[in-house]
């Protein structure tokens, strides 16, 4: 079954995820790249508090914070250890206080599917966790990915081992891991690393424990392509699947709109016919459930120096033009806002500004006007409307002032 985005505009649990869910106002910022372990970065991102927070976004998402086998932090073994390539557990807790005093949330990368042991056990795989805090044993590492534990509930992470959440016992340290990066150290928020890895229902029990105040999962799939290597136009079953895993999280998360990247990526090389499905919706998550969709334009996997997915780089104003004036939850790329210059840096300030000061959120109703080879335009609440695309276009119905342009785009309001 598909979702609608106005199906599902509030949430089920009345905790304090439910209400800022409920309220869809979030700006969040990426606040690192695959490169940032390498530049002092909690001291780094400590001087950038108060532009982060006068810049409007409601949330950081900072790197891995545990001690990882690799500098980047997504290979963890000492969950608890939180002196990493980044910093010392000190400058993170200094930095969280710092953002607490400007109203920035402070996001945790939580990677929990796999965990890099200390000692060979069972197969001869490091698989044990000897002599550090929370000191599992074979029990705890799925059967294949080389454990003694059960069958994964998901997608193998290859050549590491795979968290067994099955076990009742590695639920619960986990659990006390959330808490203590909840209650402790100050994270408020939490993004779950490869959350296809494991099912749903862990995230659902591990919200639920710790809390957090917005969470958001990363499920990333394939797209569907044709034989010749070109994005299909419809992308249902892939945006279905996300849906389906925020849906069995309980309806508690949002995920991030892979399904919308891939789409706008291809859409503003010329044909932005693509940001418009056969519903006449936006073709992404987005446009089924946008109270659920992180949208965004590029991340530390899919950019920076790994470059796994990049969106064309003299392209990217037109996709903040589009994820910053449309439903859903926007997320903006460290390296764009602060790497690029200080042109991009304030074309992006200006819609996040016209965002919030006409009242754009997750759940805004959005109208499609054009979706053509070089034209997309659209209004979004009946106060916002925008244009992406090469060719010449203003709306011609009421009065509209431009609030604000850059290249190929261009933003009016009411």
């Amino acid at each position: 079954m598909a979702y609608s985005n106005t199906a599902f505009d509030g949430c089920n649990d009345q905790t304090d995820i439910g209400r800022v869910i409920r309220d869809g106002r979030e700006v969040i910022l990426q606040a690192f790249n695959w490169e940032s372990h390498k530049h002092d970065w909690y001291n780094n991102l400590d001087g950038k508090v108060p532009d982060i927070s006068e810049s409007g976004f409601t949330s950081a998402w900072l790197p891995p914070p545990s001690q990882s086998h690799k500098p980047e932090g997504y290979l963890p073994q000492d969950l608890y250890s939180l002196n990493s390539a980044y910093g010392s557990q000190h400058q993170l807790t200094s930095l969280l206080s710092k953002m607490r005093q400007y109203n920035v949330r402070s996001m945790a990368d939580i990677v929990i599917n796999h965990r890099v042991g200390t000692t060979r056990g069972h197969g001869g795989m490091y698989n044990r966790y000897d002599g550090i805090p929370l000191p599992w044993d074979e029990h705890a590492v799925t059967s294949c990915t080389g454990g003694l534990g059960n069958q994964s509930t998901g997608v193998n992470f290859d050549g590491f081992p795979n968290v067994d959440h099955t076990q009742n016992f590695v639920r619960q340290d986990i659990i006390g891991w959330l808490r203590w990066l909840r209650n402790t150290i100050g994270f408020q928020d939490f993004r779950f690393d490869f959350a296809k890895g494991y099912s749903a229902q862990y995230v659902n029990e591990y919200i639920g424990a710790a809390k957090p105040l917005f969470t958001v999962g990363e499920c990333w799939y394939d797209c569907n392509y044709n034989e010749h290597g070109t994005l299909d136009y419809n992308q249902d079953s892939h945006r279905q699947r996300i849906i389906d895993w925020i849906d069995a999280t309980g309806q508690l998360s949002t995920a991030f709109d892979f399904t919308t990247k891939g789409i706008l990526q291809e859409a503003v090389k010329g044909e932005y016919w693509r940001l418009r499905d056969a519903q006449g919706t936006p073709p992404g998550v987005m446009g089924w459930w946008s109270s659920r969709a992180v949208t965004f334009v590029e991340n530390h996997d899919t950019g920076s120096t790994q470059s796994h997915w990049p969106f064309p780089s003299d392209h990217i104003m037109e996709g903040y033009a589009y994820i910053l004036t449309h439903p859903g939850i926007p997320c903006v790329f460290y390296d764009h806002f602060y790497d690029w210059g200080s042109s991009i840096h304030d074309q992006i300030v200006k819609l996040i500004e016209v965002r919030r000061q006409q009242d754009i959120h997750s759940n805004s109703t959005i109208r499609i006007l054009e979706a053509k080879s070089n034209l997309y335009a659209a209004i979004v609440d009946e106060k916002v409307c925008m244009k992406i695309g090469d060719a010449s276009w203003c709306p011609s119905d009421g009065e509209w002032t431009l609030a604000t342009s850059g290249h190929c785009y261009a933003v009016w309001h009411r």
